[in-house]
């Protein structure tokens, strides 16, 4: 696992929870939607590049 993996994962992880905060607070869903997409970017890079699939 590579540094720049670790730091995809944890801000990924880090936006879910914002989305999981911003719903409970009754947010924007615009924001909401914007958090949801960012982390499931974040996620899948961060998961893509432990695989091995993208450099």
């Amino acid at each position: 696992m590579t540094g720049l993996s670790t730091i995809l994962i944890v801000v990924g992880l880090f936006l879910a929870g914002g989305v999981y905060s911003f719903s409970k607070q009754k947010m924007p869903r615009g924001v909401i939607v914007l958090l949801g997409i960012g982390s499931a970017m974040c996620l899948v890079a961060g998961v893509m590049r432990i695989q091995g699939l993208w450099d």
